[in-house]
Formats: structure tokens, sequence, C-alpha cells
């Protein structure tokens, strides 16, 4: 069975990635699993640029094929933000709850029809020759008037799509629609051509 380091110890991510890649016989390890104890600083300005940073750090350290992604919100009405600094938006040791608590406070007054926003999930991976190729993902949807379900992480709660709040949804409907499901179906195809041209 093929092994990809995943280049997180995040539990969500690391199911859903997993899930989705199952299928092809791959093995997705977190940095943990690995043995990898990296942080990795993400001074990029694009999602793209801090996913394939995270990759080949990983990637110099591991010498083995390697998955990494950035992702987060980009809120219309905010110019775009929090987009790379959403982790950050709400200070360093933040929760989910008070990340959301902040951008409904930074949306309040703004009318339902200019809350729109947008998922973004740049993928970067690097294969066992050490080449990197990238993915991005989007989902577009509304920033809800107040948190909404328990399923999910990080914005969710506050993300409608089509009226449902991504944490309302449950992870088989959020992994058909999402942003890191949109870039994973192409890191999906890609890794499906590469392991047919090596069979």
């Amino acid at each position: 069975m093929k092994q990809i380091i995943l280049a997180t110890n995040n539990q969500n991510k690391l199911r859903e990635i997993g899930q989705m890649l199952s299928p092809l016989g791959i093995e997705v390890l977190s940095q943990s699993q690995a043995g990898v104890q990296l942080e990795v600083e993400e001074t990029g300005t694009t999602f793209a640029e801090n996913a394939e940073l995270k990759a080949r750090a990983f990637f110099v350290q591991t010498g083995k094929p390697v998955l990494a992604d950035d992702s987060g919100l980009a809120v219309d009405a905010l110019n775009g933000a929090p987009g790379v600094y959403s982790h950050r938006y709400a200070g360093e040791d933040a929760t989910d709850a008070d990340r959301c608590a902040k951008l409904l406070q930074d949306l309040a007054g703004v009318p339902e029809q200019s809350r729109t926003a947008r998922f973004i999930c740049a993928m970067c991976y690097i294969d066992a020759q050490g080449n990197a190729h990238s993915f991005t993902g989007k989902v577009e949807g509304v920033i809800g008037l107040a948190p909404e379900g328990e399923n999910g992480f990080g914005y969710d709660p506050v993300f409608l799509y089509q009226g449902r709040s991504f944490a309302v949804l449950t992870a088989q409907e959020k992994n058909a629609v999402s942003h890191r499901a949109d870039a994973l179906r192409q890191v999906y195809r890609y890794l499906e051509q590469e392991r047919g041209s090596v069979c």
C-alpha cells in the first residue's frame, strides 16, 4: 500500500483526506505517525504558497511523497479577510468558537446579500521524485447571522451552503461539496493517473 504523509496533525483533516484517498489503496499518515516533528512558518501570501512551503519542508525531511494543504475563508465584505490568516484571525490561542464570534462581530450590520464568501483550499502534492503539483478547490456560500450545527470544524457553523451551515451537514454531504473535497478530487484524479502510469 502506498503511503503519503499529510503535513498536519489535524485529526479532522486526516480523517477527511484519508477517507477520500483510501479507494486508491493509499494510506494517509499524519506527521506524528510518520515520526516528523516540524513547525513550518506560513509566510506565503496565498494559500497555494503556504501549501507548497509546508509540503516542501516535509519532503526535504522525509524524502517521501507529501500532501499539504492551506485553506481558509474569504469574505467579500471584508475584502477577502480573514484569508490566509483564517486560523489566526481571533488571535493565536483562539478557539473555533472565538473565530466564528469575531467574524460575526466584524460583519454586524452587513445585510445578507452582502455576506457572500467562499472557502478556498490549496493543496500541494510532492511526488517521490520531488516534483510539486498544485490544486485549488473552492465552495461558494454566505456567512450566516449566528452559528448553527454541531458537526464540522473551523468556520463551518457560520458558513451557509444553499441555506444550510456546513456544521449541519453530515460528513458525507460536506465531503460532496466542500472546498477540500473539490481540491481532493483533483488530487485523486492526478494520483489515479500516476498509479496507472507505474502499473
